[in-house]
């Protein structure tokens, strides 16, 4: 069964750090590479970070130098390390395949607010 769980959201202020996790089922994590979207209110779901199975990442530009994502095979988990807030990067955080397939998880909020 296709399953992807988000969790590690919160609200931190602007400046403050967070980790996001998510963990994926093992028949979609192996050998594919993962990404990180959001999507904030009323706008649409955009990529915010991609890793290939062999550790290669790339990122948007709104976040470069500020994310890191990262992940841990024998776990089947992709992680998102979040610096340096801002309030822009305020959404609910997805993790899916890159390119992204039709099954989506519950994703985690992130409010970055003073």
């Amino acid at each position: 069964q296709v399953q992807l769980v988000e969790s590690g959201g919160g609200l931190v202020q602007p400046g403050g750090s967070l980790t996001l996790s998510c963990a994926a089922s093992r028949i979609i994590f192996s050998r594919n590479a993962m990404a990180w979207y959001r999507q904030a209110p009323g706008k649409q779901r955009d990529l915010v970070a991609a890793i290939t199975s062999g550790g290669n990442t790339n990122y948007a530009d709104s976040v470069k130098g500020r994310f890191t994502i990262s992940r841990d095979n024998a776990k089947n988990t992709v992680y998102l390390q979040m610096n340096s807030l801002k309030p822009e990067d305020t959404a609910v955080y997805y993790c899916n395949l890159r390119p992204y397939i039709p099954v989506w998880g519950q994703g985690t909020q992130v409010t970055v607010s003073s």
